[in-house]
């Protein structure tokens, strides 16, 4: 059942004045020694709104869905989110970056062939770390980059990419795009935090392709 939490809206099925409530004091009201009160908190007035107008076990059997824009710890803004998506089956690759705020893509690439996951996020990471550093912004050099791939982010601290990745004519490009990016991070010092998005916390990453 739904606790007291700031910033959510209140949808009362069963209650003494079944509807939506701003503030739980006035839900709680409605519920408070009422039998077999049913109620549930949502995050916005939209979510509350079709939420009321289903019977309440329609409500129950469906998982609320997580996003940092609900967390008590959201992530830092303004910030770049990186992902990147590998047909396992096919070894097709790409990978982008996004705006963390709204979304919007800030760079992408691909596709790579015959490789791996792995690669696209470490290239991910490199991509958003260059671009941040290219023109000399003070501003940009501090904007931290959030991906969900701690191999990633390792390969990055270490400054190479530890892929078992086959060598194959299809790739050959790619390995030389993987040589340039650990060869800026052997030459370039930068102040970017590279953090880890908190998936249980916020939900998917937004730079996330949705495929899974």
């Amino acid at each position: 059942m739904a606790k007291r939490n700031a910033g959510k809206f209140y949808v009362v099925w069963q209650g003494r004045i079944p509807g939506i409530y701003r503030e739980w004091l006035k839900a709680k009201m409605q519920i408070e020694g009422f039998p077999n009160a049913k109620y549930r908190a949502y995050a916005s007035l939209a979510e509350a709104q079709v939420a009321f107008s289903q019977p309440f076990q329609v409500n129950l059997d469906l998982k609320p869905k997580t996003s940092w824009r609900n967390s008590d710890t959201p992530p830092l803004l303004p910030s770049i989110c990186v992902d990147a998506a590998c047909n396992m089956k096919t070894g097709t690759m790409e990978y982008r970056g996004v705006n963390t705020v709204d979304g919007s893509v800030i760079f992408a690439k691909g596709p790579f062939f015959d490789t791996t996951n792995n690669v696209g996020e470490f290239l991910a990471i490199v991509h958003a770390l260059a671009l941040l550093n290219k023109d000399g912004d003070t501003g940009l050099m501090h904007t931290p980059i959030y991906s969900d791939s701690l191999t990633a982010m390792t390969w990055v601290r270490k400054k190479r990419a530890n892929t078992r990745m086959p060598l194959t004519p299809n790739n050959a490009s790619l390995r030389a795009i993987i040589e340039r990016a650990e060869d800026w991070l052997r030459t370039h010092y930068w102040k970017n935090p590279i953090l880890k998005w908190e998936t249980r916390i916020w939900g998917e990453i937004p730079a996330d392709f949705g495929r899974k």
